[in-house]
């Protein structure tokens, strides 16, 4: 079988909050990448590559792909360093 990756995804730049950031997804590697020379555009044959699967928690996704046969790679998210300041920090000479 393909493999696949297990990861939450990063959070959209246009995207202040955390919301929608505790999807675990799973998707498909592309093998066979070619590039059409006229437009650039990069295209596949593999239809697994289009192919994104949501879920809400990671164990359920690790249990599908072994489920499925799946050979699949797990990227841990890194932890979001926070730096609290009061608003009053920014007058302070």
């Amino acid at each position: 079988m393909k493999k696949a990756k297990i990861y939450i995804p990063n959070k959209s730049p246009m995207q202040s909050g955390l919301g929608k950031t505790n999807k675990w997804v799973l998707e498909f590697e592309t093998n066979d990448p070619t590039r059409n020379p006229l437009m650039g555009w990069e295209s596949s044959n593999d239809t697994l590559s289009e192919l994104k699967l949501e879920f809400s928690s990671k164990e359920l996704a690790i249990n599908y792909a072994k489920k499925m046969k799946i050979d699949y790679e797990l990227i841990e998210p890194k932890k979001r360093k926070t730096i609290k300041k009061s608003y009053a920090d920014n007058f302070l000479v």
